[in-house]
């Protein structure tokens, strides 16, 4: 059933047709929150979270063009992409997170955006719980790096735990928006916490 359904699937047979471009699926996933929402700019700065095999990374290098810069991290190994600076790790790793920190010095992100996921049970009581905590982790970050009215973008899932998340979100930056992409399967109960106006 998964290789038939992903056999038809519109958005494999895109990336098949042209792997070196969009990597995944969640190219195109990023590709309509920044139609809706326009996040990007030229010159940003940018940290991308579970970025193997690069979708949102090659996105994002198209639109910030080649004076931004890109800070990805994965556990997965990623293959080169202009303008992006790829550090193999586990974020959840303490020594992993202050090396990210450390490596950016003094400089603060434009935008700080997360596609991790947890590896999935099938079984919600176990999989919210964990992408809450990469959610959480990846906000931990937006307290030292990002930049006042920077932006944040994360991938999470419906369910218990999201909606006090979405509050703590919401306190901190002025506009707060959930998406839910074409490109994700309707399926999944994935969805994308758009945030925008850091308050710092």
């Amino acid at each position: 059933m998964w290789l038939k359904n992903n056999f038809k699937d519109f958005y494999i047979k895109k990336v098949q047709k042209n792997i070196n471009r969009y990597r995944s699926r969640s190219w195109f996933k990023l590709a309509e929150i920044e139609k809706i929402d326009k996040i990007f700019k030229k010159n940003m700065i940018i940290i991308d979270l579970g970025s193997s095999p690069g979708g949102w990374s090659s996105f994002a290098s198209l639109k910030i063009g080649n004076k931004g810069r890109i800070i990805a991290c994965d556990i997965l190994p990623m293959d080169y992409i202009q303008n992006v600076n790829f550090y193999k790790g586990n974020i959840c790793n303490p020594i992993f997170f202050n090396k990210i920190i450390k490596k950016l010095n003094k400089i603060k992100v434009h935008m700080i955006m997360s596609d991790m996921s947890p590896n999935i049970s099938g079984i919600k009581e176990i999989d919210i719980p964990r992408i809450i905590y990469l959610n959480e982790l990846t906000l931990k970050l937006c307290y030292s790096k990002l930049r006042h009215n920077g932006i944040f973008l994360v991938k999470t899932f419906q369910g218990k735990g999201l909606t006090q998340f979405y509050k703590k979100i919401s306190s901190i930056f002025e506009i707060v928006k959930i998406r839910k992409p074409n490109a994700s399967r309707s399926q999944s109960n994935e969805i994308y916490i758009v945030a925008k106006r850091y308050k710092n």
